[in-house]
């Protein structure tokens, strides 16, 4: 499987177009220049990217070659990214950069050739243009998904302070894998999160994410304590590398413990990429891994209620009931899934179950969203 760009990789020249001054990097004593933005601490020569592939020395500063190029946007359903406690039903208008810091071995975008490809067919969007078009488009929040906000974080944080000026919220979804100070600017403008945890295992994490499970544990908890942020959790079950059952539990417990019971869980099945070969699959430790069963992701909803959990979903177990949203107070049947759209929301005007009045944590509206299932690309000022 390909890499995204390490330290000492030069910046190719179909990237090298937009850049804005980067914050989050200091010197070094051996002449490099060291970002400060993940735990990769990537030290650099003049000219070479870090492993994200977007963030660039050159000469005494570092640049971040993305700032205003944006690509994939799309108006998504808000279950989608997923959020299932913030504004059931809404629209959300969804964009990404190109690069990514980390190398999980089952992501999608699994090829460097695809970052490339993608900055080649961003198009410039500034933070004022893209809060506009969330507002034109009557998408009630912009997300920032497909690769990571914690790549670019200085875009993000002027797009989601343009967005608040329209009253339009923001959402970032990403995997957490960033340092304290940029956690902190980022998640005071963020309305929402779901942070990726990919599993909860030290090997697993550096051997098959390309990155360390701390970072992202201590993400999670800053979120959930020190913000006002909606924090939702997403877990991606791959067969034979991350599902068995104590470490699922060992998992959850720590959820449980850590943030609360009342943080909703999504477990989400893992599908091979058909566009990835076999040599690629086999070099990613894939080959002959199957989809995830339903029985897996049933298996990992139980183990997550078992210790305590309110909320736990699962995509793709073709099992209605684990899209449904209960009171935790009385067991009532308070929002109903069908995939990513809303079949029925029973939830009182002051966010209350109307059978036994307990509160349903998350940020929640008199009546859901229309906007569905749908999924419509669109192109900024059409």
């Amino acid at each position: 499987m390909g890499k995204l760009a390490g330290p000492g990789h030069r910046l190719p020249p179909a990237a090298a177009g937009t850049a804005e001054r980067a914050r989050w990097w200091h010197h070094v004593g051996d002449g490099r220049l060291q970002c400060d933005v993940c735990p990769h601490q990537c030290q650099l020569a003049d000219g070479e990217a870090g492993k994200c592939f977007v963030r660039v020395r050159q000469g005494e500063r570092i640049v971040l070659t993305t700032y205003g190029l944006a690509s994939g946007f799309c108006l998504d359903p808000i279950e989608k990214k997923p959020l299932y406690h913030f504004h059931p039903g809404t629209a959300v208008l969804s964009l990404g950069t190109a690069g990514c810091n980390l190398s999980c071995r089952p992501c999608r975008t699994w090829d460097e050739a695809v970052a490339k490809r993608v900055h080649r067919m961003a198009e410039e969007a500034s933070p004022r243009a893209i809060a506009a078009a969330a507002h034109q488009w009557q998408a009630t929040s912009v997300a920032f998904t497909y690769n990571d906000p914690a790549i670019y974080p200085e875009y993000a944080i002027d797009i989601a302070r343009a967005c608040h000026v329209q009253d339009v919220r923001t959402v970032a979804v990403t995997s957490g894998f960033m340092m304290p100070a940029v956690r902190r600017e980022l998640f005071g403008v963020m309305d929402a999160a779901n942070i990726d945890l990919k599993g909860f295992d030290e090997e697993f994490y550096q051997s098959f994410i390309g990155g360390s499970l701390r970072p992202v544990l201590d993400t999670l908890i800053y979120v959930r304590h020190r913000t006002s942020t909606w924090l939702e959790i997403t877990n991606l079950l791959v067969p034979g590398h991350n599902d068995a059952p104590d470490r699922l539990r060992a998992m959850c417990t720590w959820i449980h413990d850590e943030l609360g019971p009342d943080v909703p869980l999504h477990f989400s099945a893992y599908r091979p990429d058909p566009r990835m070969p076999e040599t690629g699959l086999a070099a990613s430790g894939l080959a002959g891994v199957p989809p995830t069963p339903p029985e897996a992701l049933l298996r990992a909803v139980d183990i997550a209620r078992e210790v305590g959990l309110r909320y736990v979903y699962s995509g793709g177990a073709g099992t209605p009931a684990t899209g449904t949203t209960y009171c935790h107070g009385c067991g009532a049947a308070l929002i109903e899934r069908e995939g990513h759209t809303v079949q029925r929301y029973r939830i009182t005007s002051q966010g209350r179950c109307p059978e036994c009045r307990a509160v349903l944590p998350g940020a929640f509206d008199d009546r859901p969203g229309d906007f569905g299932a749908r999924r419509i690309p669109i192109r900024l000022g059409n």
